[in-house]
């Protein structure tokens, strides 16, 4: 088994990052760090196998790659099996669909909870991943960040 984390590099990633590694240490897993970039109009989401896909957007990419693999080389440098992957597309469903590609056993996600007005007009990418997520969902509430 392996654990997907998705951080929107937020302040909160940390916090999810470190609930994430918390049953890595425990369970001996592999931790895949995922950011999903939305791209702009003049940017399309590359096609063809998931490594391509990745790479194409890593290189336009450069500063949120940067982070989520600094991410991932801390938990490197600590022992841990970790990588980091950058991918193009809606948030939850770019989401499920690496922890479909990737085999992953259990997705930790992040909430801020904002409440169920800014759910309603803005949508909750937690409430998202929860709802269509044929795996077991890990919720970390981060509040105060």
């Amino acid at each position: 088994m392996n654990i997907l984390v998705a951080v929107d590099l937020s302040p909160a990633t940390d916090a999810v990052v470190e609930a994430a590694r918390g049953i890595a240490e425990l369970t001996g897993v592999s931790m895949h760090i995922l950011h999903a970039v939305e791209a702009e109009a003049d940017f399309v989401c590359p096609e063809g196998d998931p490594e391509t896909r990745r790479r194409k957007v890593a290189k336009q990419f450069p500063l949120e790659q940067g982070r989520v693999q600094a991410l991932a080389n801390k938990l490197l440098d600590d022992g841990l099996d970790a990588s980091a992957l950058l991918v193009c597309g809606s948030g939850v469903e770019a989401t499920l669909k690496e922890a479909d590609i990737l085999g992953a056993g259990l997705i930790v996600i992040g909430t801020h909870g904002h409440g169920a007005v800014y759910d309603v007009l803005i949508g909750s990418y937690s409430a998202g991943i929860i709802r269509k997520s044929k795996l077991p969902v890990l919720v970390v509430p981060v509040r105060d960040i």
